[in-house]
């Protein structure tokens, strides 16, 4: 495989650093741009994010003297030094809409953590495991922006990351109905326990748009492609969204009715067995086992199991009949990791082997 010199777009925030952190050593993709904001522009890196780089690793050194560019500004420049950009900008939904199509329009593929254009119909909302084949969707995306290599890619929000891929193996036999519960860390919203000191010893039932999404985006994820767009499948999902004292990790709580239910059996080898795209094409960051399931009755466990993998597995446990659905169970993924910079690095990871990069 080919080296591929990417640009971190919104560098300086929490996803951008994991992206930063992430990619120190790809064996693919080496960080040759960062750009953030106005603010940081012209700063090395090491100074646009002192005193708050929030990563357990340190800046890595090639990247802690890089200027900085200004992602709106300088994006004719930036896509014209890149072979693609991974975006995690913190904007409004219009403004990163309108970066993320300038920058595909400037031919520099866009692969990003951003919710904007998750619900454009010809942009792919991608988990690789489960709907890889939505990427062929790009090819109508680029008669529309009238590009050839310009496209833009996104990744599902990070809380439907932790239970869609467990379901997923279980829909042949016809998922009728859906009740999640999600408990979701506090670097989902960008914070941590220092900046966030009222979520110590705290639980907060409400989450700004999350239970939209986690009801929403599903349906994407499992759509099917006609006519150049994807559309939505039809099937009622219903979340409760809860921010928890977590520093990381997602758990969701899963209750399941099916057209022909499985017993259980049968469904934790479905899980067991399922593997995807990624993990037969060996890709860099693909987990080798995608669904770790867990017998026991305490996990999984945020503590114990959110790095499962380095993160990029999915945790299953409690795996169980119930009384009023047929299925019942608890699902734990890494929210910056797999849920975030992580994720779209693999799907990023996919598209390059797939030969959309090029």
């Amino acid at each position: 495989m080919k080296t591929y010199n990417v640009a971190v777009v919104g560098a300086t925030g929490m996803v951008g650093q994991r992206f930063i952190s992430l990619l120190d050593g790809h064996p693919w993709f080496k960080v040759t741009t960062v750009a953030a904001s106005a603010g940081s522009a012209g700063k090395p890196y090491a100074q646009a994010v002192e005193g708050r780089w929030l990563m357990a690793t340190p800046i890595p050194q090639n990247i802690a003297s890089l200027a900085v560019l200004d992602a709106s500004e300088d994006a004719k420049k930036i896509a014209g030094e890149v072979d693609f950009i991974f975006c995690a900008v913190e904007m409004d939904k219009e403004e990163t809409l309108a970066l993320e199509e300038l920058y595909a329009k400037y031919e520099c593929p866009v692969v990003s953590n951003n919710s904007a254009h998750r619900a454009t119909p010809d942009v792919p909302m991608v988990l690789p495991e489960v709907n890889p084949e939505h990427l062929e969707v790009i090819h109508a995306q680029r008669k529309r922006l009238g590009t050839k290599r310009g496209f833009i890619a996104v990744k599902p929000n990070c809380s439907i990351q932790s239970y869609i891929p467990a379901l997923h193996p279980l829909r042949e036999y016809g998922v009728k109905e859906i009740t999640v519960c999600t408990y979701q860390a506090i670097s989902g919203a960008g914070k941590n326990f220092d900046s966030w000191p009222e979520m110590v010893d705290n639980l907060i039932p409400y989450i700004g748009g999350e239970e939209q999404k986690s009801e929403q985006e599903p349906l994407k994820v499992w759509g099917t492609i006609k006519d150049g767009k994807i559309v939505d499948a039809t099937l009622p999902i219903t979340a409760q969204c809860l921010r928890v004292p977590l520093s990381d990790g997602h758990t969701a709580a899963v209750f399941v009715k099916f057209e022909k239910a499985p017993d259980v059996e049968t469904a934790k080898n479905l899980m067991r067995s399922f593997k995807g795209e990624p993990q037969k094409l060996n890709l860099p960051s693909a987990p080798k086992q995608f669904l770790h399931l867990f017998e026991e009755d305490n996990r999984p466990q945020a503590n114990l199991d959110r790095n499962a993998e380095n993160g990029m597995a999915v945790s299953v446990g409690r795996v169980r009949a119930d009384h009023v659905y047929d299925l019942k169970f608890v699902c734990l993924s890494h929210n910056t990791l797999r849920g975030a910079a992580g994720g779209a690095i693999l799907t990023a990871e996919l598209l390059a082997a797939k030969g959309f990069m090029d």
